[in-house]
C-alpha cells in the first residue's frame, strides 16, 4: 500500500518524464522540421516542469519576512523558469524563421527531401 501512495505522491515527475521522452522522440524520429520544433517545445516544457516541481513546498508560504518561523517556498526556480520561457519563445521564433527560409529555398520542410536535393547538386 505504501508503494502506491509514493507513486501517487510523485505523479508530477512521471508526467514530466513522459513529456520529456515524447518530446525527445519527436525531435529524433520525425523528418518534418515543424514537428521537430514542436517536439523541442514539448521537451523544453518538460524541463520547466522538472525545475518547478521541487521548488514548491506543501504548506510553504511566500518568502516574506515574519517574526514567526514559517516554511517558505523557494522563489528562485520560478524566476529562472520565467527567463527560460522567454529564451524558449525566442528560440522557437528563430527556428520558425529558419524553416520559412529553408522552405523558400528548397520548396520543402522535410529533411529527407532537402538532403536529396543537396546530394544532387
Amino acid at each position: 500500500m505504501i508503494e502506491w501512495e509514493m507513486i501517487a505522491y510523485h505523479y508530477n515527475y512521471y508526467i514530466t518524464i513522459f513529456l520529456m521522452v515524447s518530446g525527445l522522440y519527436i525531435v529524433i524520429a520525425r523528418g518534418n522540421m515543424i514537428k521537430k520544433l514542436i517536439g523541442l517545445g514539448l521537451f523544453q516544457t518538460s524541463v520547466y516542469l522538472l525545475y518547478l516541481a521541487p521548488g514548491k513546498i506543501i504548506g510553504g508560504t511566500a518568502p516574506i519576512y515574519d517574526k514567526a518561523y514559517q516554511v517558505y517556498s523557494n522563489p528562485l526556480p520560478h524566476v529562472l523558469i520565467l527567463t527560460a520561457i522567454v529564451v524558449g519563445v525566442a528560440t522557437l521564433a528563430v527556428g520558425l524563421a529558419l524553416v520559412v527560409r529553408i522552405s523558400e529555398e528548397y520548396g520543402s520542410i522535410d529533411e529527407d527531401e532537402i538532403f536529396e536535393q543537396d546530394e544532387d547538386q
